[in-house]
């Protein structure tokens, strides 16, 4: 069994480097990686109706595919950029993080969820409640995955 909340901890570490980086003038994103940030916060649009997580009122169909989505919008970016998604659990980011590790910090929080969805349909079995809400907060709401564009100001 995984453990989410560990490999969170890992991801928000190469996610935070990436962001770091940008902050502090040393990864200049490019035009190619603005748009693709750009198409990132179009496509996983949380549709919350601006409450605050966890979503528990929600249906486990729509709580999973709120993140779950992620993970396949995050390899389509990968792809159409050209940058390789690396395992991150256990791993510390390389120095001069950009945009692969940004976007393999994003994936490894949202990767589980497919598993989770998959699980759910095929056996009925939601994620625990701890882990479900522990990836609304990454995702959804102020301060969030959410807010991704915010994070960057070379745009």
């Amino acid at each position: 069994m995984e453990n989410y909340p560990a490999l969170v901890d890992d991801a928000w570490e190469w996610w935070g480097a990436a962001v770091e980086e940008a902050q502090e003038g040393r990864w200049v994103r490019d035009g190619t990686e603005r748009a693709v940030v750009a198409d990132i916060t179009a496509a996983t649009n949380a549709l919350h109706g601006g409450r605050l997580p966890p979503f528990t009122e929600d249906d486990w169909y729509v709580r999973i595919g709120r993140i779950s989505h992620w993970a396949g919008v995050i390899r389509l970016a990968a792809r159409a950029g050209g940058w390789t998604l690396q395992p991150v659990a256990g791993r510390t980011p390389p120095p001069a993080a950009g945009m692969s590790e940004l976007l393999s910090g994003i994936y490894a929080m949202a990767e589980p969820s497919e598993r989770w969805m998959r699980r759910f349909i095929e056996e009925g079995r939601p994620p625990s409640e701890k882990d479900m809400a522990r990836a609304e907060c990454c995702f959804c709401g102020p301060g969030t995955m959410e807010d991704l564009e915010s994070f960057f100001y070379d745009g």
